[in-house]
């Protein structure tokens, strides 16, 4: 697929992409954090056609499971914002941890100049927060379905170090963190994916990585793979694909970085009727 010089796409002569991927929340599950019937049975259509449905998400791989059973997914995942790939089998295709001494830095700088937002971290296949009964702790283990450990960096993770923080606050709180935590550690990519959200994670990850290191695995080329997505973290995904649609629910940044953008948002099978027209 090409780009015109008007800015779209060049059509593919109506063939399917060879892989399709799709960020989680916003795009895939609607405002409930549900997957929909149609969403499911458009994803099987995607299976039965044999194009991969590949999920891209900041959420550990534990809290896609549930996901990919509902959907009779089984294809490979990108997690943590593409600093953690696996393939069907859960061995690893891409592995981008923060050093735990990098980790532990940032855990001190949020505990200091930041404590008003709550600091989760995660690594590999593990949740560590300091207080479960944190409410915002709780609404995220509500929504991913996934319980977290408590205690420190320390006891939950080696040398290997850890994949990701997520800081949760108020917009304000969680706007002051981006700004000044990615000036603190310019080595770190630093990026809101929601207005109350903000994820922490080594330089080098992308979800275009992630989709990149995806494409190897499956023997194709990422200009005829396609993406979903609907938040700032989105962007570099949407732009390394062939096809590309922002969801009707995303910002206007977002909807400009996609080719296209679909005619319904993520509360109304936005995904799924799109799917629906290509298959």
């Amino acid at each position: 697929m090409t780009k015109r010089a008007d800015g779209g796409r060049e059509e593919r002569g109506g063939s399917l992409p060879a892989v399709v991927f799709s960020d989680v929340d916003g795009t895939l599950l609607d405002g409930s954090h549900r997957v929909s019937p149609r969403t499911a049975a458009a994803v099987r259509g995607l299976g039965a056609r044999g194009v991969p449905f590949v999920l891209v998400s900041a959420r550990m791989p534990e809290a896609l499971d549930q996901i990919r059973r509902e959907l009779g997914n089984a294809g490979p995942v990108v997690c943590y914002g593409g600093a953690y790939v696996l393939d069907a089998a859960g061995a690893e295709l891409l592995s981008r941890p923060i050093a735990l001494g990098c980790a532990l830095e940032v855990r001190d700088y949020v505990v200091c100049a930041l404590p008003d937002v709550c600091c989760m971290a995660y690594g590999y296949h593990t949740w560590v927060t300091s207080d479960r009964s944190d409410p915002r702790v709780a609404r995220e283990e509500r929504i991913v379905g996934v319980e977290s450990v408590e205690g420190t960096l320390e006891e939950h993770f080696s040398e290997r170090g850890l994949h990701k923080f997520l800081l949760v606050g108020e917009p304000a709180s969680v706007e002051r963190a981006e700004r000044e935590l990615g000036a603190a550690f310019p080595n770190l990519a630093v990026v809101r994916s929601s207005s109350i959200l903000c994820e922490v994670m080594d330089g080098r990850v992308s979800k275009a990585e992630g989709v990149e290191a995806v494409c190897r695995h499956l023997g194709v080329s990422a200009a005829d793979a396609a993406a979903f997505g609907d938040g700032r973290n989105d962007i570099d995904m949407l732009r390394a694909v062939g096809e590309s649609w922002a969801m009707a629910n995303a910002p206007a940044e977002v909807r400009d970085a996609a080719s296209r953008v679909t005619a319904l948002d993520n509360d109304h099978d936005g995904l799924a009727e799109t799917i629906f027209s290509l298959i």
